[in-house]
């Protein structure tokens, strides 16, 4: 079997980005108020073998107790996958120091491979996620993880994976970039990157009963040319009526990507574009490779890869107003021909942003920022830079954000063995 790597076109190119030192230019709007890091630590929790452990790991989230939980979207098997099929692992803190241990490696097979998004914890505890390859006609699959219930003898004890859904079978799509969602039912969304009707990707819904599941598809990305988004690879949003958001890579009517909302109709579901991106713009940006948050008051905040003033993307806002919505850009990234935020940002309880860059940073390795809002003005803070080498490089995925204000992420590049690392930001 040959596994695809459809990550996208940044984990393929980053053998051949340059280390070489260069300044950050962070440019932003009038409402937007420059703010220098504050005193904090920088630690690397863990570095990245491309082994058992892993390597190029996407982003972390955080249960109630604090245990992290995240994926590699290589290493693991390597029976199937030349790199490795990937893994999903767990990182505990015990006293001062923190232990990583993998979950559950990919083979490959019926199971999937190449994990890319961060998995959910589902209402049963249980995690749940998407491989871009693997499974049917190497598609991509939906996956269930849980302990086994039984006790293990074995000192590393994997988890056990149930297939939810396998991709290929028809027009259901295929590629699974992003991640999943529950709703308030306990039902599972989640998009294709292409396939379906069209051939530019899905919104699909799983079901359960019992132990089973269903997937249908709720609504297909139009035809090139259309007006309709295409390729949409961010996680989804769902907010308390039960509406989904998300995000589109190209396509609109702009060419440069849309923000999306789909709605039940009690019919079916119904797509309303929110915002339509122009292609190579230098004022809003282009390119959603994430999705979006939403805050309390019905706020969607999200970046774009490239473009923008400096471009090197932008971090956005999409606020409610009569009816729709009236577009901000919060923060200009780059300075030069670079890539900016490339998966969803973090909400914490307070309101406040936090996200990663590719490449934009010292050395075009990327950085960790944050925005803080307070009295309508959003204030832009440089959290920390990658200096490549042990320092890490690449940062792909969300990060995620403690009671505390402790920051956790990770990077794909970097590392003492250049597979990436884990960290966290204390304030």
């Amino acid at each position: 079997m040959t596994i695809s790597a459809r990550r996208s076109t940044i984990i393929l190119r980053r053998g051949s980005w340059a280390l070489t030192m260069t300044a950050v230019l962070l440019v932003a709007p009038a409402l937007v108020l420059m703010q220098t890091a504050q005193a904090q630590t920088f630690t690397v929790l863990h570095n990245f073998t491309g082994g058992s452990d892993g390597g190029q790991a996407g982003g972390l989230i955080l249960d109630r107790s604090g245990i992290l939980y995240g994926n590699a979207y290589s290493g693991g098997d390597f029976t199937n996958c030349p790199s490795g099929c990937g893994v999903v692992y767990q990182l505990k803190q015990h006293g001062s120091s923190w232990t990583l241990s993998p979950l559950y490696s990919f083979n490959g097979t019926d199971d999937g491979a190449m994990p890319n998004d961060v998995p959910t914890i589902g209402p049963d505890g249980a995690l749940y996620g998407t491989a871009i390859g693997g499974g049917m006609n190497d598609l991509g699959t939906v996956f269930d993880l849980r302990p086994r219930p039984a006790a293990c003898a074995s000192v590393l004890c994997p988890w056990m994976d149930t297939i939810v859904h396998q991709f290929g079978n028809g027009d259901d799509g295929a590629s699974p970039i992003g991640g999943v969602v529950f709703d308030a039912a306990g039902n599972l969304y989640g998009t294709t990157d292409r396939g379906g009707t069209n051939g530019n990707g899905t919104v699909w819904e799983a079901t359960r009963s019992g132990q089973n599941w269903t997937e249908s598809v709720i609504y297909n990305f139009g035809a090139i040319g259309s007006g309709d988004g295409v390729n949409t690879t961010g996680t989804l949003t769902i907010d308390g009526a039960g509406n989904l958001y998300g995000t589109t890579q190209s396509g609109g009517s702009g060419g440069g990507g849309t923000v999306f909302k789909l709605t039940n109709t009690g019919s079916g579901w119904t797509e309303t574009i929110l915002y339509n991106f122009p292609v190579n713009s230098l004022v809003d940006g282009w390119f959603l490779q994430g999705g979006v948050v939403l805050d309390s008051a019905g706020n969607i905040y999200g970046g774009t890869l490239f473009g923008g003033p400096n471009n090197g993307g932008t971090v956005y806002e999409l606020s409610p107003s009569g009816g729709g919505y009236t577009f901000n850009v919060l923060a200009s990234l780059g300075g030069g021909l670079e890539e900016g935020v490339y998966d969803s940002l973090t909400i914490d309880a307070n309101g406040n942003l936090y996200g990663t860059t590719v490449r934009d940073g010292p050395g075009s390795n990327g950085f960790v920022f944050k925005l803080t809002q307070s009295n309508g003005n959003w204030t832009f803070t440089d959290l920390h830079g990658f200096i490549g080498a042990d320092g890490g490089a690449f940062p792909v995925g969300r990060v995620a954000v403690d009671a505390q204000g402790n920051i956790f992420g990770t990077t794909t590049g970097g590392g003492t063995n250049n597979q990436g690392i884990l960290f966290e930001i204390t304030p």
